[in-house]
């Protein structure tokens, strides 16, 4: 199982990434490749183009409904209606309570069967487990002003398939019980760090800052820890510091584009 960096500006598309998203991937048995899209934020469908054809994702899951998570998707079902070679079956997306109707106001009138024509939306139940392909996904509720869920992707490790790893991605949250529940065990914690100590301590129950984030990783005992959804205007020097001054195994900051094998 292998993480691809597709976008990880945080709050909006910065200078040079897309908004929130991320390309999880795995092979089976027979050699099958198979894929789930964590989020699609703006300007995300760009980037997962270079790595691969959109049409051959077998999930997405959808953290929560701010359009930095998922405002790509309303173009994504403009791209598996109108592809030349004829429009696709629905996909599988999975999200909080009013993902239907968020991604039909997005479409906008002239689109909105995109919705139900392209995607098999359904809600995420705390705790269901859903299995696609060699990969299981586990929805945890996370502490975010809207309904929000990190997500647990557990599948076969890229060196050693007969052995299973997880990756565990926080969507955007505070500390709460349930990042906690997401860390605990994980061979790679995605966290976003929106928020830096001392700026932003007058503000709570919306994002980490790269200490929170480091101190989850910590009591989870995750093996290491990326940072992402940094915004533009943050120095992700910064949250690598604060992460690094709480946390003792590897840390690193999220970018287009890379790669990370489990």
């Amino acid at each position: 199982m292998r993480l691809v960096v597709l976008g990880c500006a945080g709050s909006f598309p910065g200078p040079g990434s897309a908004a929130s998203s991320y390309l999880v991937q795995a092979e089976d048995a027979a050699g099958r490749t198979w894929s789930a899209l964590l989020d699609l934020g703006n300007g995300a469908l760009g980037a997962l183009q270079r790595w691969g054809d959109p049409a051959a994702l077998d999930v997405v899951a959808l953290s929560h409904l701010h359009a930095d998570h998922v405002a790509d998707m309303a173009v994504l079902g403009v791209y598996r209606r109108y592809r030349p070679g004829g429009a696709l079956p629905p996909v599988a997306v999975h999200g909080p309570e009013g993902t239907r109707e968020r991604l039909g106001h997005m479409s906008g009138d002239d689109l909105a069967a995109d919705t139900g024509e392209q995607f098999d939306v359904r809600v995420w139940r705390a705790g269901e487990q859903v299995v696609v392909g060699p990969l299981t996904l586990e929805a945890v509720p996370v502490d975010h002003p809207v309904p929000a869920f990190g997500v647990r992707v557990t599948g076969p490790s890229e060196s050693d398939p007969s052995r299973r790893v997880t990756l565990a991605y926080s969507g955007d949250t505070d500390a709460s019980p349930g990042l906690d529940d997401l860390a605990t065990g994980a061979d790679l914690l995605l966290a976003e760090a929106a928020f830096v100590e001392g700026r932003d301590d007058h503000v709570r129950g919306i994002h980490l800052t790269g200490r929170r984030a480091g101190e989850a990783a910590a009591r989870g005992g995750a093996r290491s820890l990326v940072l992402t959804h940094v915004p533009a205007w943050n120095d992700p020097a910064v949250a690598l510091a604060e992460a690094q001054a709480v946390y003792d195994g590897p840390v690193t900051l999220a970018a287009p584009g890379a790669t990370y094998p489990l």
